[in-house]
């Protein structure tokens, strides 16, 4: 498998995500020609934020195949209730956040399973895409890193919206899908930087990924920026600190 699976978990849990995410990565190998650069830069033991764009329904389930390593995954509370899902994301044992925020019980759980250095799947633009484009990573996730001293690894996925948009009940299998891992932003780096900064970074690094992921796609060189362009900031999230001091604000959630 490559590596250890996380902590703390029975076998049968263990065995079960394994067998999962192989069932996974073979059908989105049929169906969407799945491919995966640099998935070394994903540690094999250690804690990190996986960070990823945002613009499908199969995102979560390309994060998690993108790597041998379990992954940690965010659930909204209202799917524990639907019958098709409730039994899979419990099995998974997926962190249940509101719709419109994270309480301070799923921050400390995100912080708990860091600190046992496992991984986390984390969307920074904080909701799906509604056209392709990239929105503006929030500064949300810029506390658990600090807080944990983790690496930040950044993400870029493309082919994904094509395969599954957010406007669709159901995915088209065909189109082909690239996940390209980038290089780790290490504690060390980001203890220089603001908050602010460090999202600047992040986001310029997950564009670097979809960029070249769009090179492998072999997309024609005038459109390899398309839909990355800077947008203007309009971060208002609050701090996950805030949140856990009990002032009452909410982190907003990925959706």
């Amino acid at each position: 498998m490559g590596s250890l699976p996380a902590r703390g978990r029975p076998w049968y849990k263990r065995f079960g995500y394994h067998a999962v995410r192989i069932f996974v990565t073979w059908s989105f190998w049929i169906c969407f020609g799945f491919r995966v650069r640099g998935s070394k830069n994903i540690p094999r033991l250690g804690g990190a934020l996986i960070c990823p764009n945002h613009t499908s329904h199969l995102d979560p389930l390309i994060g998690g195949i993108s790597t041998s390593r379990a992954m940690n995954f965010l659930a909204k509370k209202e799917l524990f209730s639907v019958p098709l899902l409730r039994g899979l994301i419990s099995f998974l044992d997926s962190i249940p956040i509101d719709r419109f925020g994270m309480s301070a019980g799923a921050i400390k759980e995100m912080l708990k399973r860091l600190k046992r250095q496992e991984l986390i799947l984390m969307f920074p633009e904080g909701t799906r895409s509604l056209d392709g484009r990239m929105g503006v990573v929030k500064t949300g996730f810029a506390t658990l890193a600090r807080r944990t001293n983790v690496p930040v690894i950044p993400v870029g996925i493309e082919g994904a919206q094509r395969a599954w948009p957010r406007a669709r009940s159901f995915p088209i299998p065909g189109p082909r899908i690239r996940v390209v891992v980038g290089e780790p932003i290490q504690p060390e780096h980001y203890a220089q930087l603001t908050d602010e900064e460090f999202a600047q970074l992040l986001e310029r690094r997950i564009k670097d990924c979809i960029r070249e992921g769009r090179r492998q796609l072999r997309w024609p060189a005038e459109r390899i920026n398309d839909g990355l362009e800077t947008r203007p900031s309009a971060d208002q999230t609050p701090t996950v600190s805030a949140r856990i001091d009990g002032t009452g604000d909410r982190v907003q959630a990925p959706r």
